[in-house]
C-alpha cells in the first residue's frame, strides 16, 4: 500500500475515533464503519469513499500489470 493510502486510513481512522459509535458505545472503528455507515459524519463518510476508491483502483492497475507481464509488450 502507498503512502498517500496509507494516509488516506490514518484520517480516516482519527475521523472513527471521534465518531459517537466509537466514543459513547465504546465499539471498535472497523464495527462502526460495517454496521453504522449511514449514521458516519460527511467527512468520514467522503473519506470512507475516497479510501475504498483508492484501493480499488489500484488493485485494477496491479492486474492489468500482471497481464502485461503475461503477455509481453507488444511490437507495433
Amino acid at each position: 500500500i502507498s503512502l498517500s493510502c496509507d494516509m488516506l486510513q490514518r484520517t480516516l481512522k482519527t475521523c472513527l475515533l471521534k465518531f459517537d459509535c466509537v466514543q459513547k458505545h465504546e465499539w471498535p472503528p472497523s464495527d462502526c464503519l460495517k454496521h453504522h455507515t449511514d449514521e458516519l459524519p460527511q467527512p468520514c463518510q467522503n473519506l470512507h469513499k475516497v479510501t475504498f476508491e483508492y484501493k480499488h483502483n489500484l488493485l485494477i492497475l496491479i492486474q492489468l500489470d500482471m497481464r502485461k507481464r503475461f503477455q509481453g509488450n507488444t511490437v507495433g
